[in-house]
């Protein structure tokens, strides 16, 4: 029987309030200037007391509520007792056995796969605590300096149940919580800030006993996250095919050479003398907020928006669909998701075009194909970010309006897409001004036709002789002539009867 990875999380997120947890000094994530938003309490001088931030604790409701916490009726801080450096009090204020959020899960509904997308992580709880100051070691090693902006902001705390068996997975599960913590707006969460860390819990077993447990720390990506668990799977796997026995320590991610290092044997509960935050009062919950209310208040959830756009994007595609077309929808979907301000750009877009006299399924069709493709590939190619693209939802809808009712050729549609992306042109003063609405006059083309005809005489020759290659050519000489205004079917039409 093979081993199996037992794999849960552990995940941090900074929340975005304006104040700390316990002061009143700015959260801010941004500052530049060492040690600028800090004051008496949360670096920790004699006599300074706490008060609890309410905005925090709201932030990590909101989010226990989207996950199907169990939210207690009383919670309670807790003094999570070590030292270190950028931890001024000698202790951490956190939470232990009545945390905010109990329970809970979290689909993997980013995977592109649809069963694994249907799995549901379980959640052990989710707290709140505060974070620590920043190391900051000199370029010699010889010194180490302390910045304690960020000592004292609020920081939520995510544990999940030991129930992922891939880096895959426990990848999957984070990037779907990112999305969560930003559309719920609590948290900016960028793991390249700092600003979500995740650690990892892994135990190999042949059963379904639980192994050795080893914890891998601050892990800044979710490619760290996912090869770092790959790593330690195959370290794991070696030692006890020799007949070792794992070491429960704590262990370190070096992600230039994809390895996990030894740091320290890991610290037990009881290691961390927890008891009641004297300072602080029992918390009765539904006394101080509206939980009702709350969840009412519960914005569209990105799991939500995913079933709403798969079934927005079947509408492209004839039932039954294969298992590419599901995995290309899958794909598309997850574009949206991730990018809220592209799909914010879309909806704009079509909410537009329904103000005209449109077929709905074929310009929505026509909007997410000229979006993934044009506008996207355009911003991938040039490597911009999304805020340098020129273009507006009524200009994009403007220019499929003009695609739909085929005014323009699909040739045309591209080239006043890219020049109004990049200079935010009005589309349709550039169409009349160039003359690009699409010719269906024969009387106009027929000029074009017998010029193209007297000037490429080898390509007549060709065609003559059954090179059909030959007469594409044509239409293509055509099409330049009149800048793609033409009807590329009517000219080969046209052209097959000057030929014949």
């Amino acid at each position: 029987m093979e081993f199996k990875p037992t794999i849960g999380l552990e995940v941090h997120a900074e929340l975005k309030t304006k104040t700390k947890m316990f002061c009143d000094c700015l959260n801010n994530p941004e500052e530049k200037i060492p040690n600028k938003n800090i004051c008496p309490t949360c670096t920790a001088h004699p006599g300074t007391l706490p008060v609890i931030n309410k905005k925090a604790l709201e932030q990590v409701l909101t989010v226990g509520l989207a996950l199907n916490s169990e939210i207690p009726e009383y919670s309670k801080f807790d003094r999570k007792n070590y030292f270190y450096p950028d931890l001024p009090k000698g202790y951490q204020i956190s939470q232990y056995d009545m945390p905010l959020c109990k329970g809970g899960e979290l689909s993997l509904f980013l995977s592109n796969d649809s069963e694994e997308a249907k799995k549901k992580i379980k959640i052990t709880r989710v707290h709140l605590e505060e974070d620590t100051g920043k190391l900051i070691h000199s370029a010699d090693g010889e010194s180490t300096l302390i910045d304690f902006n960020r000592a004292g902001v609020p920081l939520m705390e995510l544990v999940t149940e030991p129930v992922m068996h891939s880096g895959k997975e426990a990848r999957l599960f984070a990037q779907g919580l990112q999305l969560l913590l930003k559309t719920l707006r609590v948290s900016g969460a960028g793991m390249e800030k700092g600003q979500m860390r995740c650690e990892v819990n892994i135990s190999l077993a042949k059963d379904e006993k639980l192994g050795t447990k080893v914890e891998i720390k601050n892990l800044n990506s979710f490619r760290a996250v996912e090869k770092s668990i790959d790593f330690e799977t195959q370290r794991q796997k070696e030692i006890l095919e020799r007949g070792e026995k794992v070491v429960q320590e704590t262990r370190g991610w070096d992600a230039e050479k994809e390895i996990t290092y030894s740091q320290r044997l890991k610290e037990e509960a009881q290691d961390y003398r927890y008891f009641p935050e004297p300072d602080l009062p029992r918390l009765n919950i539904y006394k101080l907020f509206d939980i009702k209310k709350l969840k009412v208040e519960l914005p569209e959830l990105p799991w939500q928006k995913e079933k709403r756009l798969t079934k927005h994007f079947k509408l492209d595609l004839n039932e039954p669909l294969s298992l590419k077309d599901k995995i290309i929808i899958q794909k598309k979907v997850n574009i949206f998701l991730k990018h809220p301000e592209y799909l914010d750009f879309i909806e704009e877009t079509i909410d537009a075009l329904k103000k005209g006299k449109v077929d709905l399924k074929k310009v929505t069709h026509l909007v997410h194909n000229y979006f993934l493709t044009d506008i996207l590939g355009f911003i991938e190619k040039e490597k911009i970010s999304w805020e340098e693209i020129k273009i507006t939802p009524a200009y994009f809808a403007s220019i499929i309006s003009y695609l739909a009712q085929d005014k323009i050729s699909s040739r045309v549609a591209k080239d006043i897409l890219l020049e109004t992306i990049q200079t935010g042109e009005n589309p349709e003063k550039l169409i009349k001004e160039k003359r690009l609405e699409k010719i269906s006059d024969e009387s106009q083309l027929e000029p074009i036709i017998l010029e193209i005809i007297k000037n490429n005489p080898k390509a007549i020759e060709d065609y003559k002789k059954g090179k059909e290659n030959a007469l594409q050519f044509l239409v293509g000489k055509a099409m330049a002539k009149t800048r793609g205004a033409a009807d590329p079917k009517l000219l080969e039409r046209l052209l097959k009867e000057q030929l014949s």
